[in-house]
């Protein structure tokens, strides 16, 4: 089984480093293996203690897993001293691990300092050059830097001077340019995301989860980060749905003592009653759909219908119908049932729409024929859409982004979500309607009543 490892400090509350680490890859479905880097005492009120441990025995521990396991991914975290920087690093070269994600961390949330100031250059000489993602909050880019980094202008500016940086010391044979995500956590508003490849940097927003529970977020994230690259996705994508994963783990946070408790990294573990229940509706939905026979509406490129679960952040808790809903004379079939994760377009319709308004969870596409528009305006429907003329360059040229964005410019149009977000098309793609609602069932009222208004 592919293993991503963890290098970095045991918390014994259990909130955030190597505990946290092994919680977050075990969700993301990769096995977690450890090498323990220092024991620390602490709790949520703080950290009482730090034992670092022997250099010998942070070898020996690297070279049992490197040499055992089939190792896809490494996430560093915590390495809180020169001499134990320099004998990981001195690992990771001998071993070379196909990708490395690099959580520099210097201090903790309750303000106790992890690093030493000397070990700080080392840092910079020895584990930095390794990385082919590093993920520094605001207080850290600026200690990595030597300058302060506290607005969005900083944060572009230091993503592309430690991208500079990775790039002049890089120290194992790579394909790919390194990955700098420098985290806005400290911002006020919205935290956005500074993430820069070289290819020019992309702002990375989420809603701001009300908790004080935020423990071990950086710790959730990296190996996050270092689980979705041990799968193989790329670089941005895996960042994406690792801030999903953090948001919905925030948003189920755990209240574990006295002081700020910690993200949830196994929320889905207590959602699969919720699971169980949309999947049911949605074969349900179906069902409806194909006795009314209204295989008529079904567009040349195939419908789907698609659902979230409540509060759902990325597109493996949206579920829809992985061979889509295809036309079969006047009603409709599908080769499979509903899963989750099964459509990245459909699923990027609802996780936009939801951004904007948490009930509407609900899509369907439609075919686009002036009649059928026609319909859900004589049902008193309303009505929104975009434009793909007015769509951006460099919207267009990433994958499955032009309907997030499309539906996001009808939205924002409309001033709400409407039921109904409608294109013409361009050359390449079909016109298209689309249906949004709260459920699975709602959408296949609509489309049953539109279907009976064309007679």
């Amino acid at each position: 089984m592919e293993s991503v490892v963890t290098i970095a400090g045991s918390d014994s509350c259990g909130g955030a480093g190597i505990e946290a680490d092994l919680r977050t890859i075990a969700a993301r479905g990769l096995h977690g293996a450890a090498v323990i880097v220092a024991v620390t005492a602490q709790n949520t009120r703080g950290v009482q203690a730090i034992q670092n441990l022997p250099v010998e025995i942070v070898a020996a521990q690297c070279d049992s897993v490197f040499s055992d396991l089939h190792v896809v991914a490494v996430k560093l975290g915590m390495l809180s001293t020169a001499a134990l920087m320099r004998a990981v690093a001195a690992k990771l070269r001998q071993y070379a691990p196909p990708r490395i994600v690099l959580d520099p961390v210097m201090v903790s949330q309750t303000g106790h300092r992890l690093m030493s100031e000397d070990a700080i250059t080392t840092l910079r000489q020895e584990v930095l050059p390794l990385a082919d993602v590093i993920t520094p909050n605001l207080p850290e880019a600026a200690e990595l830097l030597g300058r302060p980094v506290a607005t969005l202008a900083e944060m572009r500016q230091a993503a592309g001077d430690l991208h500079a940086l990775l790039l002049r010391r890089r120290a194992l044979p790579r394909g790919a340019s390194p990955v700098v995500l420098v985290k806005g956590g400290h911002l006020k508003g919205a935290p956005i995301d500074i993430f820069f490849d070289g290819g020019g940097a992309r702002e990375i927003s989420a809603a701001r989860i009300d908790t004080p529970n935020t423990h071990g977020t950086g710790c959730t994230l990296s190996s996050a980060i270092a689980a979705e690259l041990g799968k193989g996705a790329a670089p941005l994508e895996a960042v994406r749905t690792a801030k999903a994963f953090l948001s919905e783990g925030l948003a189920h946070s755990l209240a574990i003592g006295g002081g700020p408790g910690c993200p949830n990294q196994m929320f889905q573990l207590g959602g699969s009653g919720e699971r169980r229940l949309l999947l049911g509706e949605l074969v349900e939905a179906f069902e409806r759909l194909r006795a009314a026979r209204v295989g008529r509406l079904i567009p040349e490129v195939q419908s789907n219908l698609a659902a979230g679960l409540l509060g759902a952040r990325g597109r493996e808790e949206v579920a829809a119908f992985p061979g889509r809903l295809t036309r079969l004379g006047d009603t409709i079939t599908t080769p499979l049932p509903p899963c989750f994760g099964a459509s990245r377009h459909v699923a990027g319709i609802v996780l936009e729409a939801m951004q904007f308004d948490g009930r509407i969870r609900a899509v369907m596409n439609l075919r686009y024929e002036p009649r059928i528009l026609a319909a859900c305006e004589q049902l008193g429907l309303r009505l929104g859409s975009f434009d793909r003329a007015d769509e951006p360059k460099e919207v267009k040229e990433r994958e499955g982004s032009s309907l997030e964005w499309g539906t996001r410019q009808a939205i924002l149009a409309s001033g709400c979500v409407p039921d109904v977000i409608y294109d013409l098309g361009e050359r390449g793609k079909e016109p298209m309607i689309r249906l949004l609602g709260p459920s699975p069932a709602h959408i296949a009222e609509l489309v049953l009543r539109i279907n009976e208004r064309l007679g």
